[in-house]
């Protein structure tokens, strides 16, 4: 669990200054989900754009809400309907490995603990820190490509990969804030900070950040 109190009086100073910024734009609430939909909805996340993601897993979900449900179907059913998903045959079989893997070994329950989140197949610690926050209300910090960037680009971190992001956030954001803050970061990198061309113009928070004052002295 972070302690404000305990770090760099700067970088104390610049978390509070994110956190109250983020909260006046997004709100201090976010929507949970079945731990079952979280988890087969962030597989399918990987390396696709949000908006076909979120399309193509609430159609998905119309036909098939269960391990039973996917357990059952032929994978190329399921690649029919994930097929504007990348890497979607790999995704297609993912979902039947797990499916099954739920139901003979956790009795149908998508478990509630990292170590067995990250032990199904295809599942790293972004997904299963999603699961455990957005599914279960469990405190986890989610990194995705957008809570790394953002926190690297405000100076939050100095990271190469986002395990190391994680790593590195979690001694300075407090804990409360950790699933919060992966739906904050996500939504602004979507709006305002985007991996190319973001809008600085629009964002508050350029006097603490250290990619706005890198790209003032070019």
């Amino acid at each position: 669990m972070s302690n404000l109190e305990s770090i760099n009086p700067d970088k104390r100073e610049k978390v509070k200054k994110i956190i109250s910024t983020l909260q006046l734009r997004y709100g201090t609430t976010t929507k949970k989900d079945s731990p079952f939909y979280i988890l087969i909805s962030t597989l399918l996340s990987q390396r696709t754009k949000d908006e076909t993601t979120d399309k193509v897993s609430k159609q998905l979900f119309l036909k098939y809400k269960t391990p039973d449900n996917f357990n059952k179907t032929p994978v190329k059913t399921i690649e029919s309907l994930i097929k504007s998903i990348g890497f979607y045959r790999v995704k297609a079989q993912r979902i039947k490995e797990i499916s099954n893997i739920l139901i003979t070994k956790f009795n149908s329950k998508v478990p509630n603990n990292f170590d067995d989140l990250v032990s199904l197949p295809g599942i790293g610690p972004k997904t299963a820190n999603c699961v455990l926050f957005y599914g279960f209300g469990i405190p986890a910090l989610a990194v995705d490509t957008h809570v790394h960037r953002i926190s690297n680009r405000l100076g939050l971190v100095k990271t190469i990969k986002p395990e190391d992001t994680e790593k590195h956030l979690k001694p300075i954001i407090p804990q409360k804030y950790w699933g919060w803050i992966n739906y904050a970061l996500v939504s602004f990198g979507k709006e305002i900070c985007r991996p190319i061309g973001p809008k600085c113009s629009e964002c508050n928070l350029t006097k603490i950040c250290n990619y706005k004052k890198q790209q003032e002295k070019k």
